[in-house]
C-alpha cells in the first residue's frame, strides 16, 4: 500500500480495517467484499486481538452453558469446543500440532522446515490430542460450576495477547515470508496497548482471579518468550500460535485450580 493511499484513510477508518483483518485472521467468520484487507491492516490488526479472543472465548462458553440444559456437561463441553474449531478455523491448535514436530528436529533449519509441512507427526498429534482433552475437561467443571462464559472469555482475551507480546519483541525467524511475519511489523506501542486492554477484560471480568490470571498469562508468554528466543533465536506464525494455545488452556486451568480452593 502506499504512503499516500495510508495517509488519506483517517485513523478511525484505518482502525476499522485493523479490527477487520484481526476478525478475519483470527475466526472465519465471513465479511465478504469487506475483507479486502492490506499488509498494513494485517500488521495493525494485533492490537485487536484481545477483544476478538474474548469474544471467541465467550462464544464458547456460551455454547456449552446452553447445551448443558439438555445434554451432560461433558457432552456440552466437547460440542462448545468443536463449535470453538470451526469458528476458529483450527489456527492456533494446527500451531501447537506443528511446533511440537519442530521441537522434535535436531538442527534450527530442520525445526523450520518441519513447522512448514503440511503433514502433522507423532509430537503434533500427542500435543493437539492433550490440548483437546484438557480444553474440554476445564470447560466441563466449569459448566458445572456455571462459570463457562465469563472464565472462557478471560482466557480468550489474555491468551491473545500472548502473541502480541512475543510478535513485537522477537524477530521473524524465517528468511522470507510466512503467516506470522507480518506481525512483527506492529509496533511496540500498539502491542502495550493490546496488553492493558487484556488486562482490563480479564480484571473486569474475572476481578481478583482475573488479576491472577493475567499475572499467570504475563509470565508464561515471558517463559514461551525466553525458550522461543534460545530455540530459534524468533518466531514463526505457527510458534506464535502454539503460545497463544498454550497460554489459553493453562489460564483455564489456573481458574479451575483456584476454584477449588475458593
Amino acid at each position: 500500500m502506499s504512503s499516500a493511499t495510508e495517509t488519506a484513510r483517517g485513523p478511525i477508518e484505518r482502525e476499522l480495517r485493523a479490527l477487520g483483518a484481526s476478525l478475519t485472521f483470527l475466526t472465519r467468520i465471513p465479511l465478504g467484499s469487506l475483507a479486502e484487507f492490506d499488509g498494513d491492516d494485517v500488521a495493525r490488526s494485533s492490537l485487536w486481538f484481545p477483544l476478538i479472543g474474548a469474544g471467541a472465548g465467550a462464544a464458547v462458553g456460551a455454547v456449552a452453558t446452553g447445551l448443558a440444559h439438555s445434554l451432560t456437561p461433558l457432552l456440552a463441553a466437547a460440542l462448545a469446543v468443536a463449535v470453538g474449531t470451526l469458528l476458529t478455523g483450527a489456527m492456533h491448535i494446527d500451531g501447537i500440532g506443528d511446533t511440537a514436530d519442530g521441537l522434535g528436529a535436531r538442527t534450527r533449519e530442520r525445526s523450520l522446515e518441519v513447522m512448514r509441512e503440511s503433514t502433522v507427526g507423532a509430537y503434533g498429534v500427542v500435543a493437539i490430542v492433550l490440548d483437546l482433552v484438557v480444553r474440554v475437561s476445564v470447560l466441563d467443571e466449569l459448566v458445572v460450576r456455571h462459570d463457562a462464559i465469563v472464565v472462557a472469555a478471560m482466557a480468550g482475551a489474555l491468551s491473545r495477547m500472548s502473541p502480541v507480546i512475543l510478535s513485537s519483541l522477537l524477530p521473524y525467524a524465517r528468511a522470507g515470508a510466512g503467516l506470522g511475519q507480518p506481525f512483527t511489523r506492529g509496533g511496540r506501542t500498539r502491542a502495550v496497548i493490546a496488553v492493558v486492554m487484556a488486562v482490563s477484560i480479564a480484571i473486569v471480568l474475572g476481578a481478583n482471579r482475573g488479576a491472577v490470571a493475567a499475572v499467570a498469562a504475563l509470565c508464561l508468554t515471558g517463559v514461551v518468550g525466553i525458550f522461543y528466543q534460545h530455540w530459534l533465536s524468533g518466531v514463526t506464525g505457527d510458534m506464535l500460535g502454539a503460545a497463544s494455545e498454550v497460554v489459553e488452556v493453562s489460564v483455564l486451568v489456573l481458574m479451575v485450580a483456584l476454584m477449588g480452593h475458593a
